[in-house]
């Protein structure tokens, strides 16, 4: 080891014993002036904080005060008029009448500050005994559970801040408490807190609780016993009135009437006398009138004020509206009238709801929410959106179109089976080639109104829709839109405000309730200011309304008749169920020269068990009900007519074809001529002269069909490659001489052709007269026959007879024996007499062919869904020896 390691080694040693352990430390001595001034800037602290906590106590709350002063004041409850200025309702559901400080007796001061703020006339609106009293109390129960609040702090609370019970909030309450003692004398204090407290039931102030509970508006009237029921509520309102818990009321009652004792307000006889009064209380019955339309007018108080609906209903306006009371009555008493509705499901009740306006002036004069409606309940009237079906044909595709100029109500629309891209409406009445436009609005066809918006164009509707009001979205974008198919739906204000102006000229105005408001110091604060709009001209809303009368007068809705003009339109919506063909929502919209009306009848949640069996008929006839009642004694006025000229549009173009060429052929039938062997076919063809057919056929083995003769220039023809035993379907086509090609085709109709059999033994024949009678023919054998129809069979002996067919139509029979079984169908309205060979019992069955009076509505399937054939275009059917067109 070297020198030099040892050296290192020896001075690590030395080091190391130089090294000592920490030992304890001795505590600085805290000098006694160090304690005081730290004393001294802690008060100093503390009081610089309390001083400005305090200052901004009365800052706070002084500001508060000044920037809502006018809330101090206490006015009655805002009050709704009609448009003959009678008053019909108190706005608010929240009933106020304030009282002035002279009118309130002294012993029901003298009540409210025994259990209230017992140091009242003492404090200066804080108590701090009762807050360190209310704190203790918190801090025993670890939340606030005591507010310790002073009649100043309650009427703080009530005008200015919530019930929320927050270290913040109590704060608030103090300083504005304290602001509220700086600028009203104590008396002034505590009658606005009499006229401010809620005593349960809506009802705020000393007076309407007074009325309320014990019907006594002068509060000098009041017994003691009554005076501490009333003190008693506010500690509770719930849970301490007498008519919702009278036992616990009276045990309330008692604790008030031991304080009123205890402070020397009352002797102890009228504290037990006051004690043992039990009291049933007994609601007075009110009828609840005008609930839904004062509902709405607060609704429309809000947007056209700005207001909030507590600011409406405690400002005392004065809100004038445009209500006719005979026609609000007319609607409610309708709507509590059962009879009018369709029988609902035990577990749901068909609903409605209904808008009547005057036109003129855009004012709603009634409205009706839904059967049973309540305050402040759902308004179907504005918030119930459903598919309007056909009652929409007029606002997207018939009024547009003769807005273009196009049209007329004369014009003839396309009413054939047709598809328009993947989108394939169907007709309820059948189809024809054209329908005049005012005829396809009477019978509701489906088919033209289709047709009509994909000539003018789907944004035309669509806008055209939106200028009547009516809420639409991007998903009404499509032909569905013209059937009432819509994404959203309608409702019927709007629907309302959108026929009124058919009825107004052609003006439309958006629906409204107010005329007027007026503050409580008489002053117009709102006025209702014209909107109307020239959406479509005179003589579109002309020729609109004598096509709508038309619906009224012999289509439709003939419910709706009035003894004054009426003008309307139905509207059905389908189930959507397959093989269910009731109805989800029913319509009618219609208008009078005075008013304009809107009703829908429905289940809110329909689904296969909630459906309407009824038809638009159901609404057309509440429509009848209530507007008779609207309008009973009111002078019957005209529709208006135009001053110029309704424009003559007489033929536009149906088809991109020359209009001069009529390429379509229809009314095919077929028979099988026994001793020819042979199909005979016949059509009604073309009104275009030198046009020819081909004929198409195939057994229904086979999978698509053959041409089996073309070029035939007559409408007629006669197949002889037919087989007995077989069943063969047929169609004919019209050629398109430009082209060659097929241009339509007819119906199709299918023959069972019966197979061949040995001919029975036939007896003599009787002697046919030479002239047919006016009875059935007879035969031998059983005279009762008659031939009105086709009938074959087997047997054992023939009879003949010779006879006129019924409805008009030859009937001819054929059979045998007594086994023989015919089947037959009647024939067309004309025809000659016939011959025909009957025999025992084998008569042709014809089938019934009756005339409704009113022809029943075109049904629009839910938006999306195509609409099924009707009853009146049934599939094609096969019959032995007849055809089905």
């Amino acid at each position: 080891m070297s020198n030099d390691t040892l050296s290192r080694s020896g001075n690590r040693k030395n080091n190391q014993k130089k090294e000592k352990k920490p030992g304890p430390q001795k505590k600085k001595k805290i000098s006694g002036k160090r304690v005081a001034w730290t004393l001294f800037f802690t008060a100093a602290f503390a009081i610089f904080v309390a001083l400005a906590g305090y200052l901004f106590i009365m800052v706070s709350g002084e500001r508060i005060l000044q920037a809502n002063f006018d809330k101090m004041t206490v006015n009655e409850t805002s009050k709704v008029y009609d448009r003959n200025g009678e008053e019909i309702s108190e706005l608010s559901i929240e009933k106020r009448d304030p009282v002035e400080g002279e009118e309130i007796p002294q012993i029901l001061k003298d009540a409210f500050i025994a259990t209230e703020d017992r140091r009242f006339y003492e404090h200066n609106g804080v108590d701090l005994w009762a807050i360190g009293r209310a704190a203790v109390t918190d801090i025993m129960a670890r939340s606030l559970v005591e507010g310790g609040s002073t009649i100043s702090q309650q009427l703080a609370k009530n005008v200015f801040l919530t019930r929320d019970k927050t270290f913040f909030r109590k704060a608030t309450e103090m300083s504005i408490a304290l602001a509220i003692e700086r600028n009203y004398s104590k008396d002034e204090i505590l009658t606005m807190y009499l006229n401010r407290t809620w005593f349960g039931y809506q009802n705020y102030g000393i007076q309407t609780a007074s009325e309320f509970y014990f019907g006594k508006s002068d509060l000098n009237e009041l017994e003691i016993w009554e005076v501490a029921t009333l003190a008693a509520i506010p500690k509770g309102p719930s849970a301490y009135n007498p008519a919702g818990n009278p036992n616990d009321s009276k045990e309330r009652r008692g604790v008030v009437l031991q304080l009123m004792y205890d402070q020397g307000y009352i002797s102890k006889e009228e504290m037990d006398e006051a004690k043992a009064v039990d009291y049933a209380y007994e609601r007075p019955e009110e009828e609840k009138k005008y609930v839904a339309y004062v509902d709405y007018v607060l609704k429309e108080a809000e947007r056209v004020t700005g207001k909030t609906t507590d600011d409406l209903n405690i400002g005392g306006y004065k809100i004038y509206t445009a209500m006719a009371p005979e026609a609000q009555e007319a609607v409610e008493a309708a709507f509590k009238n059962d009879e009018l509705f369709e029988e609902s499901a035990s577990d749901q009740k068909v609903q409605g709801s209904m808008v009547i306006m005057d036109h003129a002036t855009g004012g709603i004069v009634a409205m009706q929410g839904g059967r049973d409606y309540q305050r402040q309940g759902w308004n179907r009237a504005t918030s119930s959106y459903r598919q309007p079906g056909s009652a929409f044909k007029p606002i997207a595709s018939y009024a547009p179109a003769l807005e273009t100029g196009d049209f007329t109500m004369n014009t003839p629309l396309s009413n054939s089976e047709q598809c328009f891209g993947d989108y394939c409406p169907r007709n309820l009445h059948g189809y024809s080639n054209t329908i005049g436009m005012a005829d396809a609005i009477t019978t509701s066809e489906n088919i033209p109104a289709v047709w009509l918006l994909n000539e003018i164009g789907v944004n035309t509707g669509y806008e055209f829709a939106e200028k009547l009001g009516i809420t639409m979205t991007d998903g009404d974008r499509n032909l569905s839109m013209a059937l009432g198919g819509l994404d959203k739906g309608t409702n019927t204000l709007e629907m309302a405000a959108a026929y009124s102006a058919f009825a107004n000229r052609g003006q439309y105005q958006e629906g409204h309730a107010i005329t007027r408001i007026e503050n409580s110091d008489g002053k117009v604060i709102y006025e209702y200011e014209s909107n109307a709009e020239q959406v479509m001209s005179e003589q579109t809303a002309y020729q609109m309304t004598e096509m709508m009368q038309e619906v009224v007068n012999s289509g439709t809705g003939t419910s709706a008749k009035l003894d004054r003009p009426v003008a309307g339109k139905t509207g059905t919506t389908q189930s959507g169920y397959e093989g269910n063909s009731s109805n989800r929502d029913v319509w009618f919209v219609g208008y009078t020269p005075e008013y304009t009306a809107a009703v829908w009848m429905g289940y809110d949640n329909p689904d296969q068990q909630h459906l309407l069996k009824n038809s638009s008929r159901l609404a057309a006839t509440f429509f009848k009900t209530v507007m008779e009642k609207a309008l009973e004694g009111v002078e019957r006025k005209e529709f208006f007519v135009p001053d110029s000229e309704i424009p003559e549009v007489t033929e536009p173009p149906v088809e991109e074809e020359e209009p001069e060429t009529d390429l379509t052929v229809s009314g095919l039938s077929a028979s099988y001529d026994k001793e020819a062997q042979a199909v005979s076919l016949s059509w009604s063809g073309s009104s275009t002269e030198g046009l020819q057919y081909r004929i198409y056929r195939k057994e229904t083995s086979e999978g698509s069909f053959s041409r089996i003769q073309d070029q035939i220039s007559g409408t007629s023809a006669t197949d002889t490659g037919a087989l007995p035993g077989l069943t063969y379907e047929y169609y004919v086509t019209v050629i398109n001489p430009e082209n060659g090609e097929d241009a339509s085709e007819s119906n199709h109709v299918s023959l069972f052709i019966e197979p061949e059999e040995e001919a029975p033994v036939t007896p003599e024949q009787p002697e046919v007269p030479e002239n047919p009678g006016t009875d059935p023919g007879q035969g031998e054998e059983n005279p009762d026959n008659n031939g009105n129809g086709n009938g074959e069979g087997t047997g054992a002996e023939t009879g003949e007879g010779n006879g006129p067919g019924n409805e008009g139509n030859g009937g001819n029979g054929s059979g045998n024996g007594n086994a023989g079984n015919g089947e037959g169908q009647g024939g067309n309205d004309t025809g000659n007499a016939g011959n025909g060979t009957t025999e025992p019992p084998s008569n042709g069955g014809g089938g019934n062919n009756e005339g409704g009076e009113t022809p029943p509505e075109e049904t629009t399937p839910p938006s999306g869904e195509i609409s099924p054939p009707g009853e009146d275009s049934p599939p094609t059917t096969t019959v032995p020896g007849t055809t089905t067109p």
